[in-house]
């Protein structure tokens, strides 16, 4: 089935995707700066006996991914063609992040968790609308 080089009104879910996560990317990024500043440490007792995790080296990998969430969000309103491949490897990614961070914090990786569900379904099924909308503002 041939899809029609047409942009319809579904093209503002991309740019919906597109801000969602630059404000993930932020509060991420945020959360990431906190953390890896942080003394802090998480003891946990698993199968194997007492896990000490360090705060900051997740504080670390959430500062990059978010980072790179504001990148590629501004690149997708932008229309840019690459943009919608990386921001659903980098929007997978950050769920996998989340389900870790779980619980540490349930709330706020919840809410992501079910953003990034959204952000995946516009860039999957809309995502080319995008690039053609910025594509037919050009002069």
């Amino acid at each position: 089935m041939a899809r029609s080089s047409q942009v319809t009104g579904w093209v503002g879910w991309v740019w919906f995707a597109g801000i969602v996560l630059v404000t993930l990317g932020l509060f991420n990024a945020i959360s990431g700066l906190v953390a890896a500043f942080s003394p802090e440490k998480l003891v946990g007792l698993g199968e194997q006996g007492i896990v000490v995790l360090d705060v900051s080296t997740w504080g670390w990998i959430h500062l990059v991914v978010g980072v790179l969430l504001v990148i590629v969000g501004f690149a997708l309103l932008a229309g840019r063609g690459w943009a919608r491949l990386v921001a659903i490897v980098l929007v997978v990614l950050n769920v996998l992040t989340q389900f870790v961070a779980l619980p540490a914090s349930p709330w706020w990786s919840v809410v992501t968790i079910v953003l990034g569900i959204f952000v995946l379904w516009a860039l999957v099924v809309h995502g080319d609308e995008a690039q053609r909308a910025s594509a037919s503002s050009l002069p």
